[in-house]
């Protein structure tokens, strides 16, 4: 059950195209709730794709998968009637923040946002939409799952037990390093902005004299998700579309077309169709921007010239990454990622980057999906048998955790006999 448990919480709920064929109908009560077949679908699916499960030709994974997804979804159902009887609460920052980390994360594992759309068979926004009810019910479940936890602490005399107990399963201290990064992303040239600066200016050209906004964002529109709905994006929230573009919308009055407006993913030309109390119905013309090979090798000539900077002692690695890191998270700490084990990065640039790095010195400039970077070992740590006194906190750290799941087991049993509880045929 623990594993069962915390495999429900890891992920979002990401409906694919498979799932809205399929006919619906309840299959679980739960109090005044009901688990429909689609959901279950949309759970076990969205879940296959972060296991590398194919439903198509692991049937029998996808069936087992499926079983254990509706247990959880149960459990879920439970602990969401719990959380709102005792008033837990997450902000909507927050709700709106997982659901881009999200949503980031899933076009990361299929490789554009466009696959993820294709896949899902629904605009980005449209994904956003649907899905941002099931994230904030998520996030209640964690909140309150995290407040139990909280309750739960250990002793020394406990952890010293777990590492008695545990000491032939326990794993070894691998080979480890501790490093840093300053990532440079590849930016468009000015070749590129101004090409599509002028394609831009055009196109507001030929609005300001009067040819139909809708007609020219299907035929000249690089938004692939509203393109052939003439630009529409649907009725919109705040927080639903990226600060730049947002801040410009909700200013327009109904059928007022903005000025050329740049954000992250080119240019655009913003008409306002309607406003409905707080929500808003755009629509716009999307040009993007490009970036070639020589745009990549003016970032690694930058990302070159600052290593030499930092050999020279002009400045060092911490002040470099806080200065120039567009890694926002790690750069206010100098560039500080952390201790990894060589042998589990994830990242293989990196892996091979660090291989014959001495602890201070710096790596030349490396590719990875997120731009070009400089790597600085800290510290490597040797290969070795665990310990309890050299290794106390990660020991402590894991018979907590092992403590807090059982305790957290116990209290789910017990809160879900005061729950009325049914399973229907799922054949």
């Amino acid at each position: 059950m623990r594993k069962k448990i915390l495999l429900l919480f890891a992920f979002t709920i990401l409906r694919p195209v498979a799932a809205q064929e399929v006919l619906d109908k309840i299959i679980a009560i739960v109090g005044d709730n009901v688990i429909l077949q689609s959901e279950l679908y949309q759970y076990s699916y969205s879940v296959a794709i972060q296991l590398g499960i194919n439903p198509q030709s692991e049937p029998e994974k996808m069936n087992k998968l499926q079983y254990e997804t509706l247990e959880n979804m149960i459990v879920q159902k439970v602990l969401l009637e719990k959380a709102k009887e005792d008033s837990v609460e997450v902000s909507d920052k927050h709700v709106d923040l997982t659901l881009d980390e999200q949503i980031k994360q899933m076009t990361q594992q299929l490789g554009s946002e466009e696959k993820v759309e294709k896949y899902f068979g629904m605009s980005i926004r449209q994904i956003r939409r649907e899905f941002r009810n099931d994230i904030k019910e998520r996030l209640l479940v964690e909140a309150i799952q995290n407040k139990k936890n909280q309750e739960v602490q250990i002793t020394r005399r406990e952890v010293e037990d777990f590492f008695r107990s545990n000491l032939d399963s326990l794993p070894a201290i691998k080979e480890s390093v501790r490093i840093s990064h300053i990532l440079m992303s590849v930016e468009p040239g000015a070749a590129a902005v101004e090409v599509a600066r002028k394609k831009i200016e055009d196109l507001k050209a030929r609005l300001e004299k009067g040819e139909d906004f809708e007609e020219l964002a299907r035929q000249y529109s690089e938004d692939p998700g509203s393109a052939s709905s003439g630009g529409d994006l649907g009725l919109m929230e705040r927080g639903d579309l990226v600060k730049e573009f947002e801040e410009v919308a909700y200013a327009l009055n109904p059928g007022e077309i903005s000025d050329i407006v740049r954000s992250r993913f080119g240019f655009h030309i913003i008409q306002l169709i309607r406003k409905v109390g707080d929500k808003i119905n755009p629509r716009h013309i999307l040009v993007r921007l490009d970036t070639s090979p020589e745009d990549a090798k003016v970032t690694v000539e930058h990302l070159a010239d600052l290593r030499k900077e930092i050999l020279e002692g002009k400045l060092t690695f911490s002040e470099a990454a806080q200065k120039y890191s567009k890694d926002e998270p790690t750069a206010s700490k100098g560039g500080e990622l952390g201790w990894f084990q060589v042998d589990q990065f994830q990242i293989p640039t990196f892996k091979s980057a660090v291989a014959n790095l001495k602890p201070g010195e710096i790596s030349e400039p490396v590719s990875t999906k997120f731009g070009y970077h400089l790597v600085q070992l800290e510290e490597r740590r040797e290969p070795r048998a665990i310990d309890l006194r050299s290794d106390w906190q990660q020991i402590e750290q894991w018979a907590l955790t092992a403590k807090r799941q059982r305790e957290f087991q116990k209290w789910v049993t017990e809160v879900k006999k005061d729950v009325y509880i049914e399973v229907k045929d799922r054949s």
